[in-house]
């Protein structure tokens, strides 16, 4: 699979990163503008810009939306996720505020290396994260196959249990396919590996309130998302969620079932509502989105 490689520098110091954002600065800020696409890569004069993690989704640390109250899903396994990527890259110690903000790295900056195939509606540039040694000269593009993806963070954070398998269409099947024999062996490790442990997706979360999702709940956060965003059209803590499967209908998420090779609209086909119970009828590894 062919993408465009770019090396630079990871930045903490002002941002509120967490287990799969993260921003980046290119040694030449001018190979933004190779980024393929039709969404440019948003960055600030120096060339700083945001990173969303290809194929992968870890807990929210922090999700709003609507003008609606700041949540996060359960901390523990979010929190691993963030520490995570930061050890990985080589920061030594981070300090954060009481939002999540960090206000000071050792070091200050670490090097590395993206390989990206394009940016997200939001401008973000959505990429593999790499260290040491680029692959490859920087502003062109390479091969990449399954030996490269296995040194990437987005392959070591899925093989610790510590982030949902989410995948779109940019991703070719063979790294897909092996993203999700990573994702196989930390479910059946023994003991499960970080979050599959405590994983209610498709065995069925209990939703009573915001509370509920926030404390006591671990599902895919694309899921968790929708369920917020549903939540406060009505009565957050007191929920009625008979009107879940319409409300997915109309976000209209559009995606492939890998194991059936349909396609799909509405998360509501995948998604079966008991009273209080949601659960998901397809895991997260057997669908790939489609990029709007």
């Amino acid at each position: 699979m062919p993408m465009l490689l770019i090396k630079g520098s990871y930045h903490l110091i002002g941002s509120r990163s967490d287990g799969d954002t993260i921003h980046f600065m290119p040694d030449k800020k001018e190979e933004w503008n190779l980024v393929p696409g039709p969404h440019k890569v948003e960055h600030n004069g120096a060339g700083k810009a945001k990173l969303r993690l290809d194929a992968i989704d870890t807990l929210e640390t922090h999700y709003t939306r609507n003008g609606n109250p700041e949540v996060h899903q359960p901390w523990l396994h979010g929190r691993a996720a963030r520490n995570e990527l930061t050890n990985w890259l080589g920061f030594t110690t981070v300090e954060r505020s009481e939002d999540e903000t960090v206000t000071a790295a050792t070091p200050t900056t670490r090097p590395g290396w993206i390989l990206t195939r394009g940016a997200a509606r939001d401008k973000r540039c959505i990429a593999l994260v790499g260290k040491g040694t680029p692959p490859g000269t920087s502003g062109t593009q390479i091969h990449v196959d399954e030996a490269l993806l296995r040194t990437t963070f987005n392959h070591h954070v899925l093989a610790e249990g510590l982030a949902y398998p989410t995948y779109y269409t940019n991703l070719f099947p063979d790294l897909r396919d092996e993203l999700t024999a990573a994702v196989r062996l930390a479910q059946e490790a023994v003991p499960r590996k970080g979050l599959w442990k405590d994983d209610d997706t498709l065995d069925g979360a209990t939703v009573t309130g915001i509370e509920s999702l926030q404390d006591d709940v671990v599902i895919l956060p694309k899921l968790f998302r929708r369920l917020v965003d549903y939540l406060y059209l009505g009565d957050p803590d007191a929920p009625d969620l008979t009107g879940f499967p319409a409300f997915l209908d109309q976000a209209a998420d559009e995606f492939w079932i890998i194991s059936t090779s349909h396609p799909t609209t509405g998360l509501n086909e995948v998604v079966d509502v008991i009273d209080s119970k949601v659960r998901m009828t397809r895991p997260p590894e057997d669908l790939v989105f489609i990029e709007n």
